[in-house]
């Protein structure tokens, strides 16, 4: 009886190790394009609430600055529920890799984490960005 208890709760607590592994996992994000700019190579995962890790939507990927002659730079826009747009910009002419952590910080969990990747034209003209992408605990 005993070993058959212990086996019962090993198999929970690998079960429930398992699904708390999963959700902390990587996810592919489709390459974000749009005139002049690129987010490839991009992943996102939702972390669990913790000291350190607040329950974030932590995402990274490669920042391309797709067209070197129109002198604009690129930025990646991130943003959690509640909250408005964060700004991650890119260099001219260069690719940057990102990796970050995005956050409701009066919340303990983040189920909501939006991504775009945009070109900025100047104060004149708007700038023009890729489809917002959005992903959910």
């Amino acid at each position: 009886m005993r070993k058959l208890a212990t086996g019962i709760l090993t198999a929970g607590l690998f079960a429930v190790g398992a699904g708390t592994a999963f959700a902390a996992s990587w996810h592919n994000i489709p390459t974000l394009r749009t005139g002049g700019a690129e987010f490839n190579s991009a992943q996102y995962k939702f972390l669990p609430a913790g000291r350190q890790t607040h329950g974030a939507f932590q995402w990274k990927g490669n920042l391309k600055d797709a067209n070197h002659g129109d002198g604009n730079n690129v930025y990646v826009q991130v943003k959690v529920e509640g909250y408005s747009w964060s700004r991650y910009n890119g260099k001219q002419r260069k690719s940057v890799g990102l990796n970050k952590l995005s956050y409701d910080g009066a919340a303990r969990y983040t189920r909501d984490g939006y991504i775009r990747v945009c070109r900025d034209r100047g104060s004149l003209r708007p700038d023009n960005c890729s489809v917002t992408k959005h992903y959910r605990r």
